[in-house]
């Protein structure tokens, strides 16, 4: 199972009742982070989410509304007695700003490794927990170089006793090609873990995008999300312009994504300092995509595997 925290939904500026961009994924234990906007480390505290097993942190792009809580974090990641290395993904640029923000969070106790605009989908490895996860990424339409996220939480297939026996693997490998050993040699021939696991099962989606203008290569980077956390800048339809011009999206836009995407869930966030309520606009998406849900600081929900 994973389970998806909402630390913050508003851009532009913290208010009173919201903090800024800021989601965390947890599973099997571990956690990603995406996006560091101020407030993060309160709304955390306020969750009781732990700082120390934070493995990843994902930077949508390098706006103060998602990145200025980046150092404090880090310090208190240390704080926490983290030793292992931390990696940050995140646009063209990121590495420079990293270094420049950690002038105030210069000694950590453990490494950062930096991605830097990846192009190509990578997976997740940690010695500490098998992620087996594969994280893709979008190049979004913004006022400065943005990236969409896709996490694909896999499942893996079930041990099968009956593809283990027709195929000859001696008992004793069994253990060790279910806990994912790829490739075992034992007494000069050559096992794979294929020759005891059984078919692929499906796995949890969830895909995030913000900020941006609606494009259509975001259609197939969300096709099939369980959860689609989208900007939602501007509720009010009369308000397209200004999504426009600012290189945001309304709620319909974001809406008409989800349906044509075919995604379970449609979470709506970074809502503008003007929009005190965006309940208030929520049936502007709903008449195009039923299953929207407006984010809220430290809305939580647990993804649990499906059958096929």
């Amino acid at each position: 199972m994973v389970d998806l925290l909402l630390l913050g939904c508003g851009g532009g500026m913290p208010m009173p009742n919201r903090f800024l961009s800021a989601v965390l994924l947890s599973y099997n234990g571990r956690k990603i982070l995406i996006d560091c906007g101020e407030g993060t480390q309160v709304s955390m505290r306020m969750a009781n989410a732990g700082f120390k097993t934070i493995d990843i942190i994902c930077i949508t792009h390098i706006h103060g509304d998602h990145i200025v809580g980046l150092p404090g974090l880090l310090g208190t990641i240390g704080n926490s007695g983290r030793t292992e290395a931390l990696t940050i993904i995140g646009p063209e640029g990121i590495e420079d700003t990293v270094n420049k923000l950690r002038v105030i969070a210069n000694w950590l106790p453990y490494e950062i490794n930096i991605i830097e605009n990846p192009k190509e989908p990578f997976e997740i490895h940690n010695e500490y927990v098998n992620w087996n996860t594969k994280i893709l990424t979008l190049e979004l339409d913004h006022s400065t170089p943005c990236i969409g996220y896709s996490f694909d939480f896999q499942r893996q297939p079930k041990f099968d006793v009956d593809k283990a026996i027709k195929n000859n693997v001696p008992k004793i490998l069994w253990s060790r090609l279910q806990k994912n050993e790829k490739k075992i040699v034992f007494e000069g021939i050559e096992y794979l873990d294929n020759m005891v696991m059984g078919k692929a099962r499906k796995g949890i989606k969830i895909s995030m995008t913000t900020d941006t203008r609606p494009i259509e290569a975001i259609n197939k980077f969300i096709k099939n999300s369980d959860y689609f956390i989208c900007e939602g800048t501007y509720g009010n339809d009369d308000d397209l312009p200004k999504a426009i011009k600012n290189k945001h999206m309304t709620f319909r836009e974001a809406a008409t994504m989800a349906q044509n995407a075919k995604v379970k869930n449609l979470l709506l966030t970074h809502f503008s300092t003007a929009m005190n309520d965006p309940e208030v606009y929520l049936d502007n998406s709903k008449e195009v995509f039923n299953n929207t849900i407006i984010g809220f600081d430290r809305y939580n929900v647990t993804l649990n595997f499906q059958d096929d």
